[in-house]
Parts: structure tokens; C-alpha cells; sequence
């Protein structure tokens, strides 16, 4: 689902965000309720998967493994209106919010072991994400409206 951005030299969760953008705005027409069993899904599944990648390659979050950083902006834009303005904002808040790893967040990551430490840091990232968009969208309803096109 990274499509190999995680083979990234530079940034690599960073870019292997890129794809759950596009994925994002792909899912743009679908209801709440399929999105949200949609981003359940990825983020189950992505459990079993990045407990299997991290065994095959003998090492604990490998930097090629994204699917965290999908489910994480899955996450960050539940509920969200899909706008360029939404997408970006999500992604930098996404990325600021996995970064940090403020409190809990730098726990869960540090101590939850497997595919499960993996995933969870980033969900709990997405969630804090998503908390601050709806709070942006709240403060500034605009960022739902503007579009590439309505800059011209």
C-alpha cells in the first residue's frame, strides 16, 4: 500500500504518508460509516502485517514499513471534508503529531512490543491529528471550500 516509499533515503515515514493522501482523496465520495470500517481494516490488518514484517526482518519499526503512517492518516481524517486545504493540513498535523510522540504517545511507542507497538503510536498520533483539524475546520470553515482552482 506504501508502493516502496518507505525505501525512501530520506524522510521515510514522511513520504510513505504521501500514498494515504492520495488514498484519502480516492475515498473522498464514500459515506462515514464505509470510511471508517475502511480505516478499521487497514489498521487491524496493518497489526498482523507490521508484526510480520518486523519478524522477517529481525528488526523492531523498520523505517521501510508505512502502513503505520497510512493508518495514522486514515485516522487524523475521519469525519473530515476532503479539500486540498484538509488534506495538507492533515498531513503536516499527522506528521508533526508522529514526530513529537507527545506523553502517552512516546510511551505506546517505546513499550508496546511487535506489530502492535508499531501501529499504535501512529493511530494515537492520527487521533490527536484529528482533534486538531476538526478544531482548525471549526476556527476556519473556509479551508473546506478553498480549492487549487479557487486561487485563480
Amino acid at each position: 500500500m506504501g508502493f516502496g516509499t518507505g525505501l525512501s533515503p530520506f524522510a521515510s515515514g514522511t513520504v510513505g504518508t504521501l500514498p494515504a493522501v492520495l488514498f484519502v482523496a480516492l475515498l473522498a465520495g464514500i459515506s462515514l460509516p464505509v470510511y471508517l470500517v475502511i480505516t478499521a481494516i487497514v489498521c487491524i490488518a496493518g497489526v498482523w502485517i507490521c508484526d510480520r514484517v518486523t519478524t522477517d526482518l529481525g528488526t523492531h519499526d523498520h523505517g521501510a514499513i508505512v502502513w503505520d503512517e497510512i493508518a495514522g492518516y486514515m485516522v487524523t481524517m475521519i469525519a473530515v471534508p476532503v479539500a486540498p486545504l484538509t488534506l495538507a493540513a492533515g498531513f503536516f498535523l499527522f506528521r508533526l503529531f508522529d514526530v513529537w510522540k507527545p506523553g502517552p504517545i512516546r510511551t505506546m511507542d517505546v513499550k508496546v512490543p511487535g506489530g502492535l507497538g508499531i501501529m499504535i503510536d501512529d493511530i494515537a498520533a492520527g487521533v490527536l491529528s484529528c482533534i486538531a483539524l476538526h478544531a482548525m475546520i471549526i476556527a476556519f470553515p473556509i479551508m473546506t471550500t478553498w480549492s487549487i482552482s479557487s486561487l485563480f
